[in-house]
């Protein structure tokens, strides 16, 4: 399982003034977060579930320090 951060930019330019407008939208697919619990795995599968989750964390935290504009981004709190 993967997950998949896609930024698409636009940048629209004024003919006439040459002024330029930008923007730009950030997609992020997350694998899933998997309950324990209720999936009833065992053994690898177990394993699996509970490195997702954990992934998905160490994710989440890096989308927090980006947006909240942190001088320090965790990217190499997992082996995302």
């Amino acid at each position: 399982r993967s997950h998949l951060l896609l930024m698409i930019r636009i940048v629209r330019v004024n003919i006439e003034t040459h002024q330029q407008l930008q923007g730009k939208i950030l997609m992020c697919d997350l694998a899933g977060s998997e309950r324990l619990k209720r999936s009833m795995v065992e053994g690898d599968m177990q394993k699996e579930a509970i490195e997702i989750n954990k992934s998905l964390t160490a994710l989440g935290d890096v989308i927090e320090a980006l947006s909240s504009g942190k001088s320090h981004v965790p990217y190499k709190n997992h082996k995302l």
